[in-house]
């Protein structure tokens, strides 16, 4: 918790921020999302007030694609490949897995089954939430935490993390399982 960093370019501009103590002692209250990345938005945005950033175009012979990881050990991505060399399937093991852009149900991208989550002692109890979020293709869904609701709809639900297993689920209309993971929280907040 002593060196935050940011660091990022525009067309016009490089800018790399440092939150931190001088005497190297380490700070409390502070993460990457509340540190450096906040004030090099702000410079950036401060940087770019009369004239918008441009973002810069890949180099000829480089496409985007969306990046599809079986059993959501990740959230879905854009990479670059070198055109001709993006993937049409995903081979993880031995059963090759199509990667889709567009989903026929929602699913549920974080947590991945399985994921351990750790309480942070250096960050405050209201500021440690857990986001929840979905791939939604326009269905109708709830989310279910353990068999009780926590919302409907939303594609990115927040929690407040206990200590415990928990199965994260997303009901239809009739109440049917469309998507379920299990996670674990483990620690406590002093």
């Amino acid at each position: 918790m002593r060196d935050n960093w940011c660091i990022g370019y525009s067309e016009r501009y490089t800018v790399g921020v440092w939150v931190g103590n001088f005497t190297g002692e380490a700070m409390w209250n502070v993460s990457g999302i509340t540190g450096a990345a906040p004030v090099w938005l702000e410079i950036m945005n401060y940087l770019h007030r009369a004239t918008p950033a441009v973002h810069p175009k890949p180099p000829v012979k480089v496409v985007a694609k969306e990046v599809e990881f079986q059993n959501n050990i990740e959230p879905p991505r854009d990479e670059w490949f070198i055109k001709g060399s993006e993937p049409t399937t995903l081979i993880t093991g031995e059963t090759p897995v199509l990667l889709n852009t567009k989903y026929e149900t929602p699913r549920i991208m974080y947590p991945a089954d399985g994921t351990i989550i750790a309480y942070d002692p250096d960050i405050p109890e209201e500021h440690q939430m857990l986001f929840f979020e979905a791939r939604n293709s326009g269905m109708k869904f709830d989310w279910i935490l353990n068999n009780k609701k926590i919302g409907s709809f939303d594609t990115l639900v927040s929690w407040s993390p206990k200590e415990g297993k928990y199965t994260l689920s997303l009901t239809d209309k009739q109440n049917h399982i469309i998507d379920s993971v299990k996670f674990e929280v483990r620690g406590s907040i002093p």
